[in-house]
């Protein structure tokens, strides 16, 4: 029995001591690289991202609005009654932050049904209540989707960075949270539109469930994160090598009649490691934050623009993974490294291609 314990923990530990294959990968990639030029490989520095704002300084205040009349029987004949008598129940009580937007949207929704159905009967003391409450509730609306999207559990965790560098075949979560992000982005645009009343006459409550159906799929999920902080780290790691390649640059002889042995070899890591295995890593990296990224700036610029004066730190991360600078930086390191091996291949007079 003591050996088989034994045997289990030793295994437990050589799992959770797993190296990940796409750190593995580049380590590689350098060490082998510096054995060419006979030389140590360079530590990375530590990252010195942007990370995500704490709750409290992101949710944003949302009056509670009271309605007399309850037992108007107009209200009862257009499904608003029912509605308001849901969200008042115990369970309605303790909504999490999706479902509270899934129910200002169908209040929003029923509530316009209502005033359409009001007529010449209906007293002009409750369709003045339920104008006012239409605009109150319209102009709140931007504020509930920020809290939702910016301070919902499942939505929240999606922008906290990882820690772990994606796998080279293994990008979970990514087609669960374009389709959430693309539904948001649509969602957000109509119900903050001047048109809000005639999308909300459109906007079926099948299209409405959907933020349950799209919390649920990105509910274990955390790629976005992971996205960040792979392009991130990566483009530190690129840079650090290419830095590191660079220094060394005049000391890799080339020229006819001489010996380019070393030249030759670092082609060879270069073919089998950048070019079979990381570049086609990196171009998915940058495809599918590229799908991305057009959804989240377009979500946040709507919803800033309903917000007085969000975090600075908010702002920072906003500009660095929202709107691009990410995804430049990481750009930029690809094409520095990618320079490198431009100018050896020029100089030696290689020629591109596997040899």
């Amino acid at each position: 029995m003591m050996k088989i314990l034994l045997v289990l923990c030793c295994t437990l530990l050589l799992t959770s001591c797993k190296e990940n294959a796409t750190n593995a990968l580049l380590n590689t990639y350098q060490q082998r690289l510096a054995n060419v030029l006979e030389i140590t490989p360079a530590d990375t520095l530590p990252l010195n991202l942007p990370i995500y704002p704490d709750t409290r300084s992101l949710k944003q205040p949302v009056a509670d609005i009271r309605m007399g009349l309850l037992d108007a029987y107009e209200l009862r004949q257009c499904g608003l009654f029912q509605l308001i008598a849901e969200r008042n129940s115990v369970l309605g009580k303790v909504q999490d932050q999706t479902r509270q937007l899934r129910y200002e949207v169908l209040f929003l929704k029923q509530l316009n049904h209502c005033l359409t159905m009001l007529n010449s009967n209906s007293t002009s003391e409750l369709q003045s209540q339920l104008n006012d409450i239409y605009q109150q509730k319209q102009q709140q609306l931007p504020l509930v989707i920020w809290n939702m999207v910016f301070t919902g559990k499942e939505w929240r965790q999606q922008f906290t960075l990882g820690h772990q560098l994606l796998e080279p075949q293994q990008f979970g979560g990514y087609i669960e949270t374009v389709a959430a992000f693309n539904y948001l982005d649509t969602l957000t645009t109509t119900m903050t539109s001047q048109s809000i009343s005639q999308a909300l006459v459109t906007l079926t409550p099948n299209h409405i469930e959907q933020l349950l159906y799209h919390q649920q799929q990105i509910h274990n999920t955390q790629y976005l994160g992971q996205l960040f902080y792979s392009m991130a780290q990566i483009t530190t790691e690129l840079n650090t090598i290419t830095a590191q390649l660079t220094q060394h640059e005049n000391n890799v002889i080339c020229g006819k009649n001489i010996n380019q042995q070393q030249a030759q070899y670092l082609r060879n890591v270069f073919y089998k490691y950048y070019v079979n295995d990381i570049q086609p890593y990196l171009s998915k990296l940058q495809s599918q934050y590229q799908q991305l990224q057009p959804y989240l700036d377009s979500l946040y610029t709507t919803l800033i623009q309903h917000h007085d004066q969000p975090p600075a730190m908010m702002t920072l991360y906003a500009r660095y993974y929202f709107q691009g600078e990410v995804q430049r930086q990481f750009q930029q390191a690809t094409i520095e490294h990618v320079s490198y091996w431009q100018r050896l291949f020029k100089r030696c007079q290689f020629k591109v291609g596997h040899q």
